[in-house]
């Protein structure tokens, strides 16, 4: 018999798969007149475009402290390059491991803006089938929602010659629209596992972590249509839709609107910065 506070690795891992399967599953049956897109991301890439020279980033600082100016750093599920870029900007090279096409799109366009050519992008899942081997292997807000997250993180280990990273929040991203699902679907959502979750299956699969804490600096909207196309895309429903008129109707309840920006009320917990070794010879 395992131990709560020992739990056995599989038995932590057939959890965290249990968690994003009923997930899934919730999202299969509510879904409103959206059918199922290719490339999840398109219709909200722009909004992970930033700036690589940006300044007071607290997750940017942290990563800089942990990356070497001579190291290589695989990005794995480097989105429109919100880290990948800034990394690059300190270290050799980082490969940009990301799926997206949309994310792509704008990573590429990101790069050209700026110059920075030590970014070796590939159009793929992850675990690829392309070989990667770098120093430092990170995710930044990856694996919430990856059921088989056990051949994820060895292939991640495996990538890794020195030090594997990942940047995740208490809650995830889209606890930001639970409000507004209870709303249309009249029913909790399923929560994604997060970092407690991580933390507790790192320690069940022998890895001693050292985790930091940062201040979040969440993704911003320009207006109100960026916050509706964001929940839009989280509640799986369709413009013009009825749903979306109860969306409308609540948004100034969870929502502060003011002429630069439009940014959610809800507390979106800590953000912790994960450090481990991956296992020798892994």
């Amino acid at each position: 018999m395992t131990s709560p506070l020992r739990p056995d690795p599989t038995e932590a891992l057939a959890a965290w798969a249990e968690r994003v399967r009923l997930n899934r599953e919730q999202v299969e049956r509510r879904r409103k007149a959206m059918p199922p897109r290719d490339d999840y991301y398109a219709p909200i890439a722009a909004m992970f475009r930033a700036d690589p020279h940006r300044e007071g980033d607290a997750t940017v600082e942290a990563l800089r402290a942990l990356v070497r100016p001579g190291d290589t750093v695989v990005d794995i599920g480097a989105g429109g390059g919100r880290y990948a870029l800034p990394l690059a900007l300190h270290c050799r090279e980082v490969i940009a491991v990301e799926p997206s096409e949309g994310m792509r799109a704008v990573l590429a366009e990101s790069m050209a803006e700026h110059g920075i050519e030590n970014v070796r992008v590939v159009d793929a899942r992850w675990p690829s089938n392309v070989s990667v081997r770098a120093d430092v292997a990170l995710i930044s807000h990856v694996g919430y929602d990856i059921e088989e997250f056990g051949p994820f993180l060895d292939a991640m280990e495996g990538a890794a010659g020195r030090l594997c990273i990942a940047v995740m929040l208490s809650e995830p991203p889209p606890s930001r629209s639970n409000p507004f699902w209870e709303a249309v679907h009249e029913e909790p959502r399923v929560p994604l596992p997060a970092l407690p979750e991580f933390l507790a299956l790192q320690l069940a699969r022998g890895r001693l972590c050292e985790v930091t804490f940062a201040e979040y600096g969440a993704i911003g909207y320009q207006d109100e249509e960026g916050v509706m196309r964001f929940l839009r895309q989280q509640l799986w429903i369709a413009e013009g839709s009825p749903e979306e008129e109860k969306l409308r109707a609540i948004l100034p309840d969870y929502v502060d609107i003011d002429d630069d920006q439009v940014a959610f009320r809800q507390d979106p917990g800590k953000l912790g910065i994960v450090r481990w070794e991956p296992p020798a010879g892994g």
